[in-house]
């Protein structure tokens, strides 16, 4: 029978942690939509990755139809919601993108893109407590971390800094 390690001794608890995250990483490409919210299935609908295409590329008026489509099918997508919310962002509509992104947290409180960009909307807004409330959502829904916990992070330091605080 095998030996289990000594976790009080100094370095086997960095070492346990160390083959957990190993272990994390290896899952993390079938964790990501778990994690970020919403359904692979909207991943695989064509309207969908037609009108992610168009946001990608910056066609933001053109992206919203696509959305609006996909949630005709599935008006419980978060993905989709947030999408929009974003595209209404760029269009300089606050209250459309508002309305969007509460919509895709009432289906997914932790979805890490809606928290993301409504805390970006909110130091637009120049509500930085607002933003803050986004990022500790984001800092208990990030187990180790992700990019929009420190994107917004970023976002709100640069706020700050501006403002001087």
């Amino acid at each position: 029978m095998a030996k289990m390690p000594n976790l009080t001794q100094p370095g086997a608890r960095i070492l346990a942690c160390l083959a957990v995250a190993a272990i994390l990483a290896l899952q993390a490409p079938s964790l990501a939509f778990a994690i970020g919210g919403g359904s692979s299935d909207s991943r695989k609908d064509d309207l969908f990755l037609r009108g992610e295409r168009e946001v990608k590329a910056g066609n933001y008026e053109n992206a919203i139809p696509f959305f609006e489509t996909v949630l005709k099918k599935n008006p419980k997508n978060a993905d989709a919601f947030n999408y929009i919310g974003y595209s209404y962002r760029k269009l300089g509509e606050v209250d459309l993108a508002l309305e969007h992104y509460r919509k895709a947290l009432e289906l997914d409180a932790e979805h890490l893109g809606a928290n993301e960009y409504l805390g970006a909307l909110y130091l637009e807004l120049g509500q930085l407590d607002k933003a803050q409330e986004r990022l500790e959502v984001l800092d208990g829904a990030c187990f180790f971390g992700c990019d929009e916990y420190w994107e917004l992070k970023e976002k709100i330091e640069q706020y700050e800094a501006r403002q001087g605080n």
